[in-house]
């Protein structure tokens, strides 16, 4: 039973949203777009089952061709991809839920398969993933060096941020959600690691963090501020990526964010562990610098996820696997229930098994009830 202590199940006021938890449904990558890179009622129904979130966020969406990375990931750049996440929002709204469409763009983490022309992929700077491969119509590849974007070239990218926001509210979505995350494009243009520009988005932190601040200013000029979320990943290293002074980049970016009053901050980082290394976690600092919603992402369960929000060094949760595995994770957590295994092995592949199959409590109850009934 939920008890008087349990906050996760607290209601919450995000900007003009009424939520109903503090559990947000984190963006997942499932490969699971139709033809032309277009959602389709399968993924409408993925997303309405689990509409018990506090509020969805939707996988990474595409918001051009040039920023695609991997295969059957869905977009938001045409007017067949606007339709079918009408389906999505459609589905979510009907099930008496909330969504925001994350908006991606993957810089160098493509491969020339993926491009217009099979032209290089685009960076901050010309400097290749080293570790892991592409995973292309043809197969695991390894990555390419990507090439520099050109200054001149930025607002034109940035204008794709903005049609994207521009088009994820033709789909009828809440609000969005900026992917200056994992070591994506807007994160290759935040940390050191690779931007090695000597223009206006190199060099200091303030240039680095311009490239983010100005697809910011733009996608609230469609949503409003209030509808508007960032998430970035600060010590992550995933697509080979690293910042000599992740606290204070971080911290800035934090800052010019509120002054900017973004709804919310989703910070990806762990509580503790081999993840974090010898680095001191950031997400302290970043709710000090913070005066919106921080949204907290790394591993967290039940009692952690309430440690964080009794203790005020979050406001929402945002939880990954088991919402993909637990369509009706909020009741299964508020009812101390057995969670559902997730199935590794379906978490990219096609198709309706391990995406809309996993059983719901009452279901799986049906199914045991149902087997037990059956003659040896």
């Amino acid at each position: 039973m939920t008890t008087a202590k349990d906050l996760l199940f607290s209601p919450f006021a995000l900007g003009p949203l009424s939520l109903p938890n503090r559990l947000v449904m984190a963006p997942l990558t499932r490969c699971r777009a139709g033809e032309g890179n277009v959602p389709t009622e399968l993924n409408a129904r993925y997303y309405e089952q689990r509409s018990s979130a506090g509020f969805i966020i939707t996988e990474a969406t595409q918001v051009t061709p040039e920023g695609v990375g991997y295969l059957r990931t869905p977009g938001i750049h045409t007017d067949a991809q606007v339709a079918g996440w009408r389906l999505v929002t459609d589905a979510i709204h009907r099930a008496g839920g909330r969504g925001f469409l994350q908006l991606w763009h993957v810089g160098r983490a493509s491969h020339p398969s993926f491009q217009p022309n099979r032209q290089a992929p685009v960076s901050s700077s010309a400097v290749a993933i080293r570790k892991g491969h592409a995973y292309t119509p043809e197969g695991p590849q390894p990555y390419t060096t990507p090439r520099a974007l050109e200054t001149d070239e930025i607002a034109g990218v940035i204008a794709r941020f903005e049609d994207g926001a521009r088009r994820a509210k033709a789909a009828g979505f809440d609000g969005v959600e900026i992917h200056a995350a994992n070591g994506y494009l807007i994160d290759q243009f935040l940390r050191n690691g690779v931007n090695q520009r000597t223009d206006r988005y190199g060099g200091s932190i303030e240039n680095r963090a311009r490239f983010l601040l100005e697809i910011t200013e733009a996608v609230t000029g469609v949503f409003g501020a209030d509808r508007v979320g960032v998430r970035v990943s600060p010590l992550a290293d995933f697509n080979d990526m690293s910042d000599s002074d992740p606290r204070a980049l971080f911290g800035h970016v934090a800052a010019e964010l509120s002054a900017r009053k973004v709804v919310y901050l989703h910070v990806v980082e762990p509580l503790s562990g081999q993840a974090l290394g010898a680095a001191e976690r950031v997400t302290p600092l970043l709710r000090e610098r913070f005066r919106g919603a921080l949204v907290v992402n790394g591993g967290y369960t039940l009692e952690t996820a309430e440690e964080a929000l009794r203790t005020g060094a979050a406001d929402l949760v945002s939880f990954g696997a088991p919402f993909l595995a637990n369509p009706d994770l909020p009741e299964r957590l508020s009812r101390r229930a057995p969670l559902n295994t997730p199935d590794v092995a379906t978490f990219y592949s096609e198709g309706p098994r391990g995406y809309i199959d996993y059983p719901r409590l009452g279901e799986a109850a049906a199914e045991r009830a149902s087997a037990a009934a059956q003659p040896a």
